[in-house]
């Protein structure tokens, strides 16, 4: 018998390439389906150039084949990728559901980042809103061990038709980590690119729903995972983490100068300063500034930011991040009161940020190093 072109392509319609946030008809990247007698042969090129992604659209254009066309069908898929070696560019650069999206950045590694992230993420719960975390350190994420769902496995589900990755949630708070799906001794080698691509996936290849806050706990530095966030969503404003000590506040300057680029234009919040000084649980009144005093306020005051708050290096902090219970779950604390505050003036300036600024546009970059724009 001859299989009919047009079924073929109607069951076809409910794949979603990788990455891609549309289906393989909508996107183009089925370029051919030849039929003879009971086989059929079909040709499709996506994005993402991982073995994985190319082995999950083969799997699902044959299920889809044998389920709607014939479950007799000798069908074989021919899977190619075309990959320019730049940052994705998604069709639709605003995740739906999603009112704000804010970056948390730091020029440098190991100033506290992720426990800033985590601890507003449920302040901001705690306030009536309903929040995500993306957690874009590739590299070394840490939000499933900050929220305490290591071992926890984000599921599939139907949107419409099509695949989603269902966020895991934690204290109402949901997560999407590539911690998630990587072993936990086994460090990720991968080139920009292939980071890019992975982060494009847990972007557009999720379930969100509706969120009003989606925090981006970025990695250190300045690289191809800050140009794919920027290149991809219009990031709503960033907030910069650094402790008070010199050389973090040199790298701190650098996360802000980037986001302030002519060509990237995402409005800085503010900048929160973490490790501020020592209380010891012993002598609570007594503060000991080991890093320097005043660092990150001086430095907000001198670019013309808001000083968001300080968060004091304290033990309890590391136990609750190490145990994944961030410490501002806790009740009429003074680092609970801490994490409130500096969500609250996160809020303001948001506020302020939203009425004095029009939205974020993505940017269009053609160059890694120029950031030119289209």
């Amino acid at each position: 018998m001859a299989y009919n072109k047009n079924d073929i392509t109607k069951a076809l319609e409910t794949i979603t390439a990788p990455g891609e946030g549309k289906s393989l008809i909508e996107s183009g990247a089925v370029k051919n389906i030849v039929t003879f007698d009971k086989e059929i042969i079909v040709d499709v090129t996506i994005a993402n150039p991982s073995l994985q992604a190319k082995k999950k659209i083969e799997v699902e254009i044959m299920k889809a084949i044998h389920q709607e066309i014939d479950v007799k069908a000798d069908v074989k898929v021919n899977v190619t990728s075309d990959t320019k070696n730049e940052p994705f560019k998604p069709e639709k650069p605003k995740v739906p559901g999603i009112q704000n999206i804010i970056a948390i950045a730091s020029g440098k590694g190991g100033v506290g980042k992720s426990t800033i992230t985590s601890n507003m993420a449920v302040s901001l719960q705690k306030m009536g809103f309903k929040v995500g975390i993306l957690d874009a350190d590739v590299y070394g994420p840490s939000t499933h061990l900050m929220f305490d769902v290591a071992n926890a496995r984000p599921l599939s589900i139907e949107i419409d038709g099509r695949s989603k990755m269902q966020p895991i949630e934690s204290y109402g708070v949901k997560i999407l980590s590539l911690g998630f799906f990587t072993d936990a001794n086994q460090a990720v080698i991968w080139r920009g690119a292939m980071a890019s691509k992975a982060l494009n996936q847990m972007i557009f290849d999720a379930h969100w729903g509706d969120l009003d806050f989606l925090l981006i706990d970025l990695p250190p530095g300045t690289g191809d995972i800050h140009l794919s966030i920027v290149q991809s969503v219009p990031v709503t404003g960033a907030v910069i983490v650094s402790t008070p000590q010199n050389i973090a506040l040199a790298d701190a300057k650098k996360g802000v100068a980037m986001f302030k680029q002519e060509n990237i234009n995402v409005p800085v919040l503010g900048i929160v300063e973490n490790m501020s000084y020592f209380t010891p649980a012993e002598l609570p009144n007594n503060k000991y500034y080991i890093f320097g005093k005043d660092g990150a306020k001086n430095l907000a005051e001198d670019i013309g930011t808001a000083f968001l708050g300080e968060v004091p290096l304290v033990q309890s902090i590391r136990e609750a991040g190490d145990v994944g219970h961030p410490v501002a779950l806790q009740d009429n604390t003074p680092l609970e009161i801490a994490f409130a505050e500096i969500t609250k003036n996160t809020l303001s300036q948001l506020v302020k940020r939203n009425t004095d600024l029009p939205p974020t546009e993505i940017v269009r970059i053609t160059t890694m190093s120029g950031c030119s724009t289209k």
